[in-house]
């Protein structure tokens, strides 16, 4: 009873710690995002040049975070910054995807194994262990083998389109966001690098394209 009562506590206190990291997640984001509605009139370029580049650092970072609404920030950022920082935003948002993915490209398999039989999601716990050490094409036919006959074997096929479905997803926060999205692409060892960044360069280059196009119209449109 006591060990039971042990492992319960452990899995409440790791949901916390979860929690509480998505949480001040999104506080820092939307601090962020005030601290660029303001109007700038610094004394010299220079000034300005920093401050772009610093908003863009922590652009980055934060949209390489699961759970912090990515897309909202990047339109925040043009929107106050101006159309002609778009280029710039895209390159950021390229970035911080690809580094969430190949930071879950790098978490141990084995570290994921025990976060999922800690949270009693033995099955998945069970399933990812059973997948441990497989290249990529043997693990996608594993898991096509034992996965539902119905709609996951066409998504697991299509997996990169259904990624780019899932990163333009309106309210994909829910789901992770680009951030988590990108992770869980990582840690499932099923994308290729190289065509994950390439897959992820097309998904948000139409939101890109609208504002360099159509910069002005977007801005007048938002205010």
């Amino acid at each position: 009873m006591v060990r039971l009562l042990t492992g319960r506590s452990k899995t409440i206190l790791k949901f916390f710690l979860v929690i509480c990291l998505i949480v001040v997640a999104n506080l820092l984001a939307r601090w962020f995002i005030e601290q660029l509605d303001i109007e700038i009139r610094p004394p010299s370029e220079a000034t300005v040049q920093k401050m772009i580049i610093a908003s863009m650092i922590v652009y980055t970072i934060l949209i390489a975070i699961p759970f912090v609404p990515g897309v909202e920030i990047g339109l925040a950022v043009i929107i106050i910054l101006g159309p002609k920082i778009v280029a710039l935003v895209y390159l950021c948002t390229l970035i911080g995807l690809s580094l969430s993915f190949m930071i879950g490209r790098f978490i141990p398999e084995r570290v994921l194994v025990n976060l999922l039989r800690d949270i009693r999601l033995n099955k998945a716990g069970n399933l990812l262990a059973s997948l441990e050490g497989l290249d990529s094409h043997s693990r996608l036919e594993a898991m096509l083998k034992k996965s539902p006959k119905k709609f996951v074997p066409v998504l697991l096929k299509h997996r990169y389109i259904a990624l780019m479905v899932a990163i333009n997803l309106p309210g994909n926060t829910v789901i992770g966001g680009g951030g988590g999205i990108s992770l869980m692409a990582g840690l499932s060892r099923l994308f290729h690098p190289p065509v994950f960044i390439l897959a992820v360069a097309i998904a948000i280059s139409p939101t890109s394209i609208a504002w360099l196009v159509f910069g002005e119209k977007l801005t007048e449109w938002f205010f």
